[in-house]
């Protein structure tokens, strides 16, 4: 056991000492961090550029339908009579590079029985929020007319007054008489972020063990090794001070996010956040009820906001956090224990795709059923992987949020730690024989023979 602790030690202090290794732990949380502040900053730059556009209307029924904009400037242009309007459009479109305009755009007559009818020309690709203001514009435009034909009169009244938004709130019914809301967009993406985590995890330090054993091997390190110490010792060794070092850098990477994001917010996003608290006041509308009692009605926004907060109150981190690092560390035991055997059993990096193939499948079977999973979380394909230990890892954290019973859990936890000390018997056998023999081709027939041994 002291040995093994000692090749622990070796494998974690070598590996966290790496330059590769320091260099990751501080730029993978500058990536994530990326992942939330970049949007979020490029959201708030603001194009100071004005941008004219000449508007020729052939129907003569959309003037001034679209409105000026802080951004869009437009200016309405007649065709002179007894001209061919589409002549007149080709000349323009000539001399548009040396005019003050950014595009022009023609309407033509037959708008209203071919939506695909207007035209935009500009020598540089328009803003995709430009496009949709003249097409939104034009299009309520022509919905107001039709409706006028109708004998519909106050419109836009009208619109504002039958336009709803329809939530539906799920409640999940408990034995024992308990009801709890749930959020299936918030679960859905709390799954799917948490069963890739698991999956990229579980690949990039299995993967290291793999190399680390082939580079050993390589250099004759490992003769030196396993004089004082048992194959198996060194296998357990290697994939216990991996996991460690792998926990290490995945705790790193949630520490130093944090810390870059809550500053960068407070220092880039100040104003904005300074904005959104000054306009909470007149987000809150105080409405007299029949009964004459105080009703607090919100904005759309603060609404949208108050539904956020509360999806993330009806998730259990506490249980989320504790089954991620348990089917985390589990599953990595169970796939790096696999991935030392192939390791041990070929010289360089190319030979191990015969082999890596049947062990990666229920990892890529995993995440290929996880979306069936997301959509029917307690179906019986959804119950059956999340059990079987070589697919639960991912699986059963894509089902986590959703609410699993514990029974479950436990059955899932319990079946993963059987197959981890099954697959470290099994691939100490294999690693046992391997890890000394040197320019032999293996193959599946070898194994087989290693496995009687």
């Amino acid at each position: 056991m002291f040995k093994t602790i000692t090749i622990i030690k070796r494998e974690y202090l070598t590996r966290i000492r790496n330059k590769s290794f320091i260099i990751m732990t501080f730029l993978g949380p500058v990536f994530f961090a990326a992942l939330f502040v970049l949007p979020a900053w490029f959201a708030s730059i603001e194009d100071e550029e004005v941008r004219h556009i000449a508007i020729f209307d052939d129907t003569w029924l959309f003037e001034d339908a679209i409105s000026q904009t802080a951004k869009f400037k437009f200016t309405y242009l007649d065709v002179p009579l007894g001209v061919d309007p589409r002549q007149f459009i080709d000349d323009f479109r000539d001399t548009l590079s040396t005019s003050h305009y950014f595009g022009f755009v023609y309407i033509p007559n037959y708008i209203v029985n071919l939506s695909s009818g207007v035209e935009f020309y500009s020598y540089k690709a328009p803003p995709q929020n430009l496009i949709m203001h003249i097409a939104n514009s034009i299009e309520k435009e022509i919905e107001a007319g039709k409706l006028k034909a109708h004998n519909i009169e106050n419109i836009d009244h009208i619109l504002h007054s039958v336009k709803t938004r329809i939530g539906i709130r799920t409640y999940i019914l408990t034995k024992g008489g308990d009801i709890k809301e749930s959020h299936g967009a918030m679960n859905t993406a709390v799954g799917i972020i948490s069963a890739m985590l698991t999956y990229m995890f579980i690949f990039m330090f299995g993967s290291q063990i793999m190399r680390g054993v082939i580079e050993e091997k390589t250099n004759r390190i490992v003769e030196v090794i396993v004089s004082s110490v048992k194959p198996f010792q060194l296998m357990m060794g290697k994939v216990i001070g991996v996991a460690l070092v792998g926990l290490t850098q995945f705790l790193g990477w949630i520490l130093l996010t944090v810390l870059i994001i809550v500053p960068t917010n407070q220092i880039f996003f100040s104003s904005i956040n300074d904005d959104l608290l000054k306009q909470q006041p007149a987000a809150r509308i105080q409405v007299m009820g029949s009964t004459g009692g105080d009703h607090v009605q919100y904005s759309e926004a603060t609404e949208t906001a108050l539904e956020v907060l509360n999806m993330m109150n009806s998730i259990n981190f506490g249980v989320l956090i504790t089954c991620f690092l348990f089917f985390f560390i589990g599953g990595y035991l169970l796939y790096g224990s696999l991935f030392a055997a192939i390791g041990s059993a070929v010289d360089t990096e190319a030979d191990t795709q015969q082999f890596m193939l049947p062990v990666t499948i229920p990892l890529i079977i995993s995440i290929m059923i996880m979306v069936n999973v997301i959509q029917n979380p307690h179906s019986d394909i959804a119950y059956w992987f999340s059990i079987i230990p070589l697919t639960s890892p991912v699986v059963m954290m894509a089902r986590i949020p959703f609410g699993v019973p514990y029974a479950q859990i436990a059955m899932s936890m319990g079946a993963l730690i059987i197959a981890f000390l099954g697959a470290i018997w099994l691939s100490a056998k294999i690693y046992r024989t391997g890890i000394l023999i040197y320019g032999k081709k293996m193959n599946y027939r070898e194994l087989w023979k290693w496995l009687k041994y």
